[in-house]
This record gives C-alpha cells, sequence and structure tokens, in this order.
C-alpha cells in the first residue's frame, strides 16, 4: 500500500494545509466538497501542490508532521522545487474521481 503526505493550497503562495492519507484523490476530492468542513472549507484550500509516496503510513504521518513543523517559508520552497507555478497536481497528472 501507499501512503502520501500532502499540501493543499488555495493559490499561489496562499493560505496551506498540509495532511496525510492513503488514498491522495479521494481525500483532496473530500476537502474540495467541503466534507469535513473546517479549515480546508474556511479558506478555500482546494489546489493539491505537492505530494509524497511512502511505503508505510508511519512515514508519510512523520513527514506529515516534520512539515507541519516547517516555516512557512519552507513550505513554499518545497512547492516551487517539484512544482514551480504552483499548478494543480490533479489537473496535471489526471488525478479525478
Amino acid at each position: 500500500m501507499t501512503f502520501f503526505p500532502y499540501i493543499l493550497a488555495s493559490r499561489r503562495n496562499g493560505t496551506l494545509y498540509t495532511g496525510s492519507t492513503d488514498q491522495l484523490i479521494k481525500r483532496v476530492n473530500e476537502h474540495r466538497s467541503g466534507r469535513f468542513g473546517g479549515f480546508t472549507s474556511r479558506y478555500g484550500v482546494a489546489l493539491l501542490v505537492w505530494f509524497e509516496r511512502h511505503e508505510t503510513r508511519h512515514a508519510a504521518f512523520v513527514r506529515e508532521r516534520q512539515i507541519k513543523d516547517w516555516k512557512r517559508i519552507w513550505k513554499l520552497e518545497l512547492i516551487e522545487r517539484s512544482n514551480p507555478g504552483c499548478v494543480d497536481l490533479m489537473d496535471r497528472f489526471g488525478l479525478v474521481d
């Protein structure tokens, strides 16, 4: 099984949300639909701008916690290194439900 830490954004250099899941497409769509309410709904955080693959839930969770502890600028630099322009990776890779 594969596990994913991920970052969602409201727009380029906008509000960021970091999480982890074993069902990336489903989870992003849940954020987009507002199913859980809360932070992502309140701030319109719906663009998948970064993710990594990990073989264990623990590894993905550790990475999520590491990123959550980072300064905002470090998160933005991580996104820009792998996704210049901060495009929605759900669109780029055709990741649709």
